[in-house]
């Protein structure tokens, strides 16, 4: 080490002795001033030097964290940063004759406050004071920096549910100063999000702030206030994947139904389990929906989507009604073979083994059967010649009988394939009905979450 590091070490040593007598003038200085300025101060009066004169309150808000949205209630909860600031007329000092002393900070409870309060307060429990320092500069200026948990109503509209957004209100203001004695101002156009907690449900948009003069029917001075709205809009992701998404696939597995071949036994059953699935997830959203009015945007979904699954169940009970048409049912009518048959199955290639799609095979016309010729009937008495002619119209006879009766048995079988035909048709006709509805009414939903 060389001479100028013991100069300076030396140097150091000597200085040592003299802090704690700074440090001790300076503390000696703020009781002083402390003395002189609450000597003869109030804190029960308003600071002003002329009492016509209005107390202008700077309020500043900082929005930290969303605690909860109590949408059942409809209570919001919010953790504030809420900053104060006006000016003491009497606690005033010259920081030259304090050894530049220009601020001090001392407990909130010495000075005059402002009763500034929350109005749509929600909470049953008297409004406390926060037992925070205020920073007093020798101008006169105080600040007051408070945290605050505030409870506050908030009329929630859950029409657009889960695609929601909501707007909150906040008014501050004085509550027994009026205008005329207390005027409040917003400090710049909207509450800082600068320290703002994410919050995992809800995106915060903004909280513009904006300045009233009411004038109520209890008191004839108008009454200033700073109303904080806050803007927010609902996270519908966790929605959107646990209630929305599996009725959606629900929703598009039910018309299914009318695909399934008629002598599977399940077409019927599909229909009520997707209906039981739909009942289970429609109890689930009651459960997370608050009562309201209006109905949301996905119980409307559900309903429809219900009442689509019922009219397909139900359409599919009369298809296979069609469908197990037995022997003895009337034929198909005119109008149905033409129209059904012909036209709606060539337009939904409904065919026959062996039939290119758009071409449908023409009805074929039963044929009547021919009774048996009676005239033609086996002789009355015996005939005892083997060659003789009476015997071979004796079996003409019986294979007339057995012609016939294979030609009703045809006609029956095609009444039959024709119904269990039309039964085709109409299944791939509601299918394209009914998984087209499903189809526009998801798209419609999920574009809302875009």
């Amino acid at each position: 080490m060389g001479p100028g590091s013991h100069r300076l070490s030396l140097g150091l040593l000597l200085l040592l002795p003299l802090l704690p007598e700074c440090f001790g003038a300076e503390g000696r200085l703020a009781h002083k001033l402390f003395r002189d300025l609450f000597a003869n101060y109030t804190s029960a009066l308003r600071p002003v030097a002329d009492t016509d004169q209005a107390l202008n309150v700077t309020l500043e808000v900082t929005l930290s964290q969303i605690i909860d949205m109590d949408e059942r209630n409809q209570v919001l909860t919010l953790y504030l940063w809420i900053r104060q600031e006006w000016t003491d007329a009497y606690l005033r000092w010259d920081p030259d004759a304090y050894g530049g002393l220009d601020a001090i900070r001392i407990p909130s409870s010495l000075v005059w406050r402002p009763d500034i309060i929350l109005y749509n307060k929600a909470d049953a429990q008297a409004p406390a004071s926060a037992s925070t320092n205020v920073v007093l500069r020798h101008d006169g200026a105080v600040r007051w920096d408070a945290p605050a948990i505030t409870r506050s109503s908030c009329r929630v509209d859950v029409s657009a549910f889960p695609f929601d957004a909501q707007r909150c209100g906040l008014t501050f203001g004085s509550w027994t100063h009026g205008g005329h004695q207390l005027d409040v101002q917003p400090r710049g156009a909207a509450a800082s999000l600068a320290d703002f907690v994410e919050n995992v449900e809800w995106r915060v948009l903004g909280m513009p702030a904006r300045r009233r003069v009411l004038t109520y029917g209890c008191c004839s001075e108008p009454y200033p206030d700073v109303t904080f709205t806050l803007l927010l809009r609902r996270r519908a992701a966790a929605y959107v994947c646990n209630l929305l998404l599996p009725c959606v696939l629900i929703s598009l597995l039910a018309p299914l139904a009318f695909h399934l071949p008629a002598d599977s036994g399940e077409k019927v059953s599909l229909g009520v389990t997707v209906l039981l699935a739909l009942t289970v997830f429609q109890l689930l959203l009651a459960e997370s929906m608050p009562p309201a009015e209006s109905v949301p945007l996905i119980g409307k979904y559900y309903m429809a989507t219900m009442t689509m699954v019922t009219f397909s169940t139900a359409l599919t009970i009369l298809i296979m009604n069609l469908h197990y048409c037995g022997p003895s049912a009337r034929p198909v009518p005119a109008w149905a073979r033409t129209l059904l048959l012909g036209r709606l199955a060539r337009g939904l290639c409904v065919r026959e083994r062996g039939e290119p799609c758009g071409q449908s095979r023409p009805p074929e016309s039963s044929p009547s059967p021919q009774p048996p010729d009676r005239e033609a009937g086996p002789p009355a008495g015996p005939c005892h010649e083997p060659r003789c002619l009476c015997h071979q119209e004796a079996l003409l006879h019986h294979v007339a009988t057995i012609t016939n009766t294979f030609h009703r048995h045809r006609a029956a079988q095609r009444c039959h394939e024709e119904w269990k035909r039309l039964a085709h048709v109409m299944d791939r006709f509601f299918l394209g009905i009914f998984f087209s509805m499903a189809l526009v009414m998801s798209l419609l939903v999920l574009v809302q979450a875009l």
